[in-house]
């Protein structure tokens, strides 16, 4: 098993003796919904293995980002065929969630770095205190007010928001038949953006690129002035019930982009307010990993992306990046590969001395949940873990 810290070695001996032995690591096949991401590029999976780690991909892992098995052969990766095997690995790398026919295979002594989204999900909470594993929750790495491992996705969701929304605005999709640009002589759509985070400022940057009429909602004025100096053409409002009841009369696309670190969403919008959009407009929810922002938004698949509630069609595909599963596979790699080098080479206690962002992603460790946030949202205790 690999040892998470050894206080009687002197740090460098510690970092020589995990680069002799390295360290197994299991890259699984999504197996969520139209999930087609993978956690390792095979240019990543090269660095590790030169490390002197190995690294298990399961079959066709990559295959859906473009990245066949023989890819992962030439960088030295050993290709399994079952999921069973891959979970056998002391550190697993995913990019969504483990879903219920997984929580059998993590175990005590186990590190799973994937994203997790635990206030939103008690099942999955309580399924990985059970086994013991130490999961690392991607979307609670931080960096000062940063989430770093979360902003590539946010940027995707963000940029894909109006993108989808503006194709279930067509008619044959059961939209209003507002087309978000407009035309000489006919007024563009109106969208609504509620946040103006890394999700929230690339919607509205796609949408004023479309030239449709934009308004960010945002509660930190600092914010608003960055985005009121960047965002030349969207206007900035600040966020309150009042302000969003005044404008969903007029909306055509509204966008939820709202996220405190970890925490369940706030249901910013209810059902009576919905009430007053037209009916046809669409409601894109990014929030819906955190539990969504609207009341009533419930989480949907690339299947069957969307639903109408009030007259209006909701979005609320908990994987919205999934779609464009290449680009949003490199952008994954691109941050979280640092952090995994840095695991694998030193375990993940020392790991989080070199590196104290890691600290704040830990959410269970040998059955104990140490997420603050998480324990609110589930009304759990937490603690430090114990390797701290």
């Amino acid at each position: 098993m690999h040892l998470l810290h050894i206080p009687s070695f002197p740090h460098s001996l510690l970092i020589l003796f995990h680069l002799i032995l390295g360290m197994v690591i299991g890259v699984p096949r999504e197996i969520k919904s139209q999930e087609a991401r993978v956690a390792l590029l095979p240019s990543a999976v090269y660095q590790l293995i030169q490390r002197g780690h190995k690294v298990l991909i399961e079959k066709n892992a990559g295959l859906g980002s473009g990245y066949p098995d023989d890819q992962y052969v030439s960088a030295g990766a050993t290709i399994v065929a079952n999921h069973t095997e891959v979970f056998s690995a002391e550190l697993i790398v995913k990019v969504k969630e483990p879903l219920p026919e997984e929580y059998p295979l993590l175990r005590s002594g186990q590190i799973l770095f994937t994203y997790l989204h635990l206030a939103a999900n008690f099942n999955l909470t309580q399924a990985l205190m059970e086994s013991g594993v130490t999961s690392v929750a991607y979307e609670m790495v931080t960096q000062g007010r940063r989430l770093p491992l979360l902003e590539p996705m946010s940027e995707i969701a963000g940029r894909m928001s109006v993108i989808v929304g503006a194709y279930f605005l067509a008619k044959h999709t059961g939209g209003s038949g507002v087309l978000l640009g407009g035309v000489p002589g006919v007024l563009p759509g109106r969208v609504v953006v509620i946040g103006g985070g890394s999700s929230g400022i690339n919607a509205a940057r796609m949408a004023t690129g479309l030239g449709a009429d934009v308004t960010i909602l945002e509660v930190d004025l600092e914010r608003m002035r960055f985005l009121d100096i960047t965002m030349h053409t969207a206007h900035t409002l600040f966020s309150n019930q009042t302000h969003l009841d005044e404008l969903l009369p007029q909306v055509d696309l509204l966008i939820g982009a709202v996220l405190v670190p970890g925490a369940k969403a706030p249901k910013l919008v209810t059902r009576a307010m919905l009430r007053r959009m037209r009916p046809g407009s669409v409601l894109v929810d990014i929030a819906i990993d955190q539990g969504g922002c609207a009341e009533t938004s419930r989480p949907t698949t690339h299947d069957n992306p969307v639903y109408i509630e009030e007259g209006v069609l909701h979005y609320c595909v908990a994987n919205m990046p999934g779609a464009y599963a290449r680009t949003a596979t490199q952008a994954l790699t691109n941050v979280t590969y640092p952090y995994i080098e840095l695991i694998a080479d030193d375990g993940l206690a020392v790991a989080t001395q070199r590196q104290p962002s890691l600290l704040s992603g830990i959410s269970t460790h040998n059955g104990k949940l140490t997420c603050q946030v998480v324990a609110s949202a589930h009304k759990l205790s937490s603690q430090t873990p114990s390797f701290v």
